[in-house]
């Protein structure tokens, strides 16, 4: 065969190989298979046991494993928004640290008592399938169709995030010890490799996001290169992070939640982008991870590895999780699902390579067992969780959003978006709600006609609305377009944190939460000042930001006068604002300032809080 065939052949495998994964996404989607178990099943079938396809480069495949899961970690932290960050991130770090180092212990014990291995050897084998497995889990969470409470889901979408790099680092040090043997200060020269690795980890991913970000806003590219330099830039992040002795796993996800947290420059087509290289990279390394195994060598080993999964399923995860979610006020019901989503993937087969890799006597049987534990967790749990997650009553409605959100970059207004909904039967529009004049549509298309937003008239289920809005009102605009359900008079997003009398004047509103009203303005009250500003077309849910605050109308009477006014005291207008900063020059220390001076604005507005009773 001359080198041009031999070109043409794996250009045809391999395509050919993606191309039929992406298409067994139908058949999986159908039968509510974990797709992730498709691919690596594909793998297997056509490897040396299957078709034939030979490969048993065990550095080769942890190169691509670990390039893809460097992707897959950076796109992760990049679609996490920090709202939900925030919301879960003490008990998912516990879990993403203190809660791997217990699941690799008990699963070592099992090791030991299964397999036979010595103590060094089992625990390695629990460090490599120490981790659960962000590829696996986000898939679930937000492909699968799964929709579970807030706090819940944020909990294992942060920890199956974060916590493969203390799995890595785990399995390094194990791997080390066995290759060089017990050194005389082990405890100390562990605790140093670890800081240096973390530190170095979080460090360097924060600055790499935050430049990250720089360089996308502050560079003029052809809109096509953005995101070719997004990834090049965060795989450059992720070698020269290991390079220097960091975990560069851990520097891409957390390059990847900052830099997924600043306005950027077409973010919308940053996203499309990366969601299709997370899923070439998740194709590619459990195709890869699948032709490396050879499956005649597991009928060997098959019982004591099922026997090593189900203890790590049915007692080491769970026994980590319920320890480490003690002081974080999770339920039973909570604290059981959480313990069930710990799908083990493709981690802990690359992790498995590494025994392989060094030459170690078990090397082979421990990727066999990484692999047969992998599979028996995405056959056991990846199929049961659905039906687990309505037997415990977690599941939420969905949440309806636009269909399409496109970032627009025009003059002197770079914060806009064009967004589109279908509107729902029993969205607030469609039940009769005014439609607020920030929130009118641009455009009516209905029964495949288009339509003057004056023309149209009240609009029906089935009609497709298209906004311009900023990105911080469509959450607003979700209640109001989409939103199965009524909107109430408490609902903050839509009317204020609460009521307001309009008979209250606009100067004592000021002096009570931080703003300063123009000379003209001070002795008017809040229904003048508001009518005065929108007219004689005022209607629920119109707003207008004053200074830290917004000043909202709640109902309106039959003669158009405004009968109730709600206050937002954190509009998303002023939401974020230190984090926008970062776009700016000397941007880390007016992020540091904004942040402060925001802190003492919440404390004064908090100290202020009985003051609305007056008004």
């Amino acid at each position: 065969m001359t080198i041009l065939e031999g070109m043409n052949l794996a250009i045809l495998v391999g395509a050919g190989l993606v191309a039929v994964s992406i298409f067994t996404s139908l058949v999986s989607f159908r039968v509510g298979a974990p797709l992730l178990l498709v691919f690596l099943l594909l793998g297997l079938g056509v490897g040396e046991d299957g078709l034939g396809l030979e490969f048993d480069n065990a550095a080769v495949a942890y190169f691509i494993g670990s390039v893809a899961l460097a992707i897959i970690l950076f796109d992760s932290g990049f679609g996490t928004q920090l709202r939900t960050f925030r919301v879960a991130a003490v008990p998912a770090i516990v879990l993403a640290t203190l809660g791997v180092v217990l699941t690799s212990g008990i699963t070592a014990a099992g090791a030991r008592l299964l397999f036979g291995f010595g103590w060094l050897e089992a625990l390695l084998v629990g460090a490599v399938v120490g981790s659960t497995d962000a590829a696996a889990v986000f898939f679930l969470l937000r492909v699968g169709g799964i929709t579970v409470r807030e706090r819940v889901r944020a909990t294992l979408e942060v920890e199956s995030g974060s916590n493969d790099p203390m799995a890595i680092l785990l399995t390094l040090t194990l791997v080390t010890l066995l290759v060089e043997g017990w050194t005389d200060e082990p405890a100390l020269a562990l605790a140093g490799f670890f800081a240096q690795q973390f530190g170095l980890g979080i460090a360097l991913g924060l600055a790499g996001g935050w430049l990250i970000a720089q360089i996308v806003n502050r560079v003029d590219l052809e809109p096509g290169l953005y995101p070719l330099m997004v990834l090049s830039l965060a795989l450059l992040l992720f070698a020269a992070v290991n390079m220097i002795g960091g975990s560069g796993f851990l520097a891409a996800y957390v390059a990847g939640l900052v830099s997924g947290n600043v306005r950027l420059r077409g973010a919308t087509g940053l996203r499309r982008f990366q969601a299709g290289m997370t899923w070439l990279s998740q194709i590619a390394m459990f195709l890869t991870l699948g032709l490396l195994a050879t499956p005649s060598q597991f009928p060997q080993i098959a019982v004591p590895a099922v026997g090593l999964a189900l203890i790590l399923t049915l007692i080491a995860r769970p026994v980590s999780v319920w320890l480490c979610l003690l002081p974080s006020g999770f339920n039973p019901r909570e604290v059981a699902f959480i313990a069930w989503v710990g799908l083990r993937g493709a981690v802990s087969i690359l992790l498995g390579i590494l025994p392989l890799v060094y030459g170690l006597p078990q090397g082979q049987v421990i990727f066999n067992a990484a692999f047969l534990i992998v599979l028996t967790s995405l056959l056991v749990q990846g199929w049961t969780i659905r039906p687990l997650a309505k037997w415990l009553r977690l599941v939420s409605p969905p949440r309806h959003g636009p269909l399409e959100r496109v970032e627009l970059e025009l003059p002197g207004t770079p914060d806009h978006e064009l967004v589109a909904y279908r509107i729902l039967d029993e969205s607030p529009v469609a039940r009769g709600m005014r439609i607020p004049r920030w929130a009118r549509p641009s455009l009516i298309v209905r029964d495949g006609k288009r339509l003057d937003v004056h023309t149209a008239g009240r609009l029906q289920p089935g009609d497709y609305a298209y906004v311009f809005t900023s990105p911080r009102q469509v959450g607003r605009l979700d209640r109001l377009f989409a939103s199965p359900r009524e909107l109430r008079k408490d609902d903050p997003e839509i009317y204020g944190d609460f009521g307001l009398s309009p008979e209250a004047l606009l100067s004592d509103v000021g002096r009570a939460y931080g703003f300063e009203p123009k000379p003209n303005d001070r002795d008017m009250t809040v229904r003048d000042f508001l009518h005065r500003e929108f007219g004689s077309t005022v209607g629920p849910g119109d707003r207008l930001a004053c200074g830290p605050v917004d000043v909202i109308v709640r109902s309106v009477n039959g003669e158009g006068r405004i009968e109730e006014v709600g206050l937002a005291l954190e509009p998303a207008p002023q939401a974020r604002a230190g984090l926008r900063r970062l776009r700016r020059p000397r941007a880390l220390l007016e992020w540091f300032r904004e942040h402060a001076k925001s802190i003492g604005v919440a404390g004064k507005r908090t100290g202020k809080r009985e003051t609305r009773d007056r008004f």
